[in-house]
């Protein structure tokens, strides 16, 4: 169910005066610090942030995915760090439970992931298993009323202050995706540990580390769905998480234009603002028009998804341009701040720095790419 009008407004317009006065603000302490200060995560707790997309009767805000795409890009206004602190708790964290969990899951986990309480992670990738997520090894043997669950997941978000693991695991030994079960872990299971933080070219604060599972008992209760559906369900975790991480790159670039449009106005060469150079303004037209293009397919196929159609193709589309364009708008705006953009005092050059997982995280512009082929042959063009 959507909000009512007023109630939505109001909640966009407190999560835009949030990003303008308390985040931007510490966007280079977060850089510095590779964290968020526990005070932010607490209002983020406050304000809802943990719970978009839980259902009311968990706890939740219950947005529809056009609402929950409206914020996103409201929180690309600032760096993407920020919204990873809920991020997974969100998404692919979540959405998971929502999709295929038990009345008794759900009434268990969702209203302790939406309060922030809890802090999820989706663990799919491993040190072998990329792009080709079918492919998983982590193995979960059955042994009466538990599953011995055995592997690495690689690259995992929030895997270092997460309580709950979303694990893809290798349950039967059919090959690809049908061999593949879904399984809730929580973190003090015996047998799960936590890597180190890696070290990143961006997105500081926002931390990814490996998760290792050795022989963990996971209650045959903590099974999502039934043996074999996990790959199914990861697939739908995904269409609506690429959504998500399209609004955030449109968000992302409307920021950039901004910066752009301000520091050009202002900006001053051959005695005039570098805006009244022709050349300038092309680039941020072509900005503009991109980011224009991304908002109008992130909105259009949110509201489809939310009317029940098959987005599978739109979603993939959307995430494929929109990560696409934002690197092209980053690396506009460093080029329209000239040697100003190189330098870390500006914010643009972390900002490109940071767009750039975006292409390859929840699916590489490439997997993408093979989706929208995949779809687009399956549906006659």
């Amino acid at each position: 169910m959507a909000l009512e009008p007023e109630l939505f407004d109001a909640l966009i317009d407190t999560v835009r005066r949030f990003v303008a006065e308390r985040l931007r603000p510490l966007e280079a302490e977060v850089e510095a610090a590779d964290a968020i200060p526990d005070a932010i995560v607490e209002e983020m707790k406050a304000l809802g942030l943990f719970g978009l997309s839980i259902a009311e009767e968990h706890g939740g805000l219950g947005l529809t995915m056009a609402e929950e795409a409206r914020v996103a890009i409201e929180l690309g206004r600032t760096t993407p760090a920020f919204r990873s602190a809920f991020g997974t708790n969100v998404g692919i964290g979540s959405q998971g439970l929502v999709i295929a969990g038990t009345p008794e899951q759900k009434a268990h986990w969702l209203p302790k992931i939406a309060r922030g309480a809890v802090i999820t992670s989706f663990a799919l990738t491993e040190p072998d298993v990329g792009s080709d997520s079918g492919a998983v090894q982590t193995r979960a043997v059955r042994d009466g009323d538990v599953y011995r669950l055995s592997g690495t997941k690689r690259y995992i978000t929030n895997a270092d202050k997460a309580q709950l693991f979303t694990v893809m695991a290798r349950t039967g030994e059919a090959a690809g995706g049908r061999g593949v079960s879904a399984f809730l872990v929580p973190r003090d299971l015996p047998g799960v540990s936590i890597g180190e933080p890696e070290k990143k070219m961006g997105q500081k604060g926002a931390r990814v580390a490996d998760v290792r599972f050795d022989d963990v008992p996971v209650p045959v209760e903590n099974r999502l769905g039934a043996e074999g559906e996990g790959f199914r369900i990861a697939m739908q975790v995904l269409d609506r998480g690429r959504l998500h991480i399209a609004a955030v790159c449109v968000g992302v670039a409307e920021r950039l234009i901004a910066d752009c449009v301000a520091y050009a106005s202002e900006r001053r060469q051959f005695g005039k603002p570098i805006a009244e150079h022709q050349l300038i303004q092309a680039m941020l037209a072509d900005s503009k028009t991109e980011a224009l293009a991304a908002r109008a397919l992130v909105l259009e196929t949110a509201a489809a998804k939310d009317a029940g159609a098959n987005t599978t193709m739109e979603a993939a589309a959307a995430k494929y341009f929109a990560s696409e364009m934002v690197g092209r708008v980053a690396d506009r705006a460093v080029q329209i701040f000239g040697g100003a953009g190189y330098i870390a005092d500006y914010g643009i050059e972390r900002l490109y720095r940071d767009v750039r997982l975006f292409r390859i995280y929840e699916g590489t512009s490439q997997i993408q790419q093979l989706i929208i082929a995949r779809e687009t042959l399956k549906r006659g063009g």
